[in-house]
């Protein structure tokens, strides 16, 4: 084991989380990787189980628990939310438009960070408004890179098409007129994690009158590079 931290439970339960790093293991092979008795391994597995640090396979055998990627993705937020605010600022000032950051929760969105246009008729959607997954640009970012059987089930009853996802993905943002509020647009981007992964999306929105009926064309660029900041900003957070 590496020298300790002077905390004897924690470095011997730290133990038992990296033997696991390597895949699923029975109590033996746990034993054999951390160097502990076996007592003391099958107490710490079965205490880090009840904590939903560890969990099982089908077959019986440890492995790592789902309270590790729900740590890992309240930091990968935490991080997100941090960077937000003047990559948002600055997309706000680029467009003239207001700026948002979604996630997706379910069958629906939520924004997690907004820059306002401060004057003028604008679209204003407060941080923790949930919208959802059936219309806007937004929705189709956070579903266009979904698994297809995942993707095929967004659709139903959705006011885009699987043409608009496959268009989505390759321009690299979205857009739309009127489709989750009569006279608004809006252009999205999606934010990406490790692996590529979607983790958000980077919208404006704004009056069609400004905006016109293809903002994409005038403000598909911008989202798309604001978007991609956020993206970077996580990977060097990470």
């Amino acid at each position: 084991m590496d020298k300790g931290s002077g905390v004897g439970v924690l470095d011997k339960a730290s133990a038992v989380l990296g033997a696991l790093e390597a895949g699923p293991a029975t109590l033996a092979q746990l034993v054999a990787a951390t160097g502990l008795a076996r007592p003391t391994v099958h107490r710490l597995a079965v205490a880090l189980e009840h904590h939903r640090l560890v969990g099982r396979d089908m077959q019986g055998r440890f492995v790592l628990g789902p309270r590790l990627a729900e740590l890992a993705a309240a930091a990968g937020e935490d991080r997100l939310l941090a960077a937000a605010g003047l990559v948002l600022t600055a997309l706000r000032d680029q467009t003239g438009e207001s700026a948002q950051l979604y996630r997706r929760q379910g069958d629906l969105r939520v924004c997690v960070a907004t820059a306002e246009r401060p004057m003028g008729l604008r679209d204003s959607i407060p941080v923790g408004t949930t919208l959802t997954m059936l219309a806007g640009s937004a929705a189709q970012v956070l579903l266009a890179w979904e698994e297809p059987d995942r993707l095929y089930r967004g659709l139903t009853g959705a006011r885009f098409t699987a043409t608009t996802l496959s268009a989505v993905r390759r321009r690299g943002w979205a857009q739309s007129v009127g489709e989750r509020e009569p006279g608004v647009a809006s252009v999205s981007a999606p934010v990406r994690g490790p692996s590529s992964r979607i983790l958000a999306a980077v919208s404006i929105s704004g009056p069609i009158e400004r905006l016109t009926r293809q903002p994409g064309r005038l403000h598909g660029a911008a989202v798309a590079a604001a978007a991609d900041r956020l993206t970077e900003a996580l990977r060097r957070s990470g």
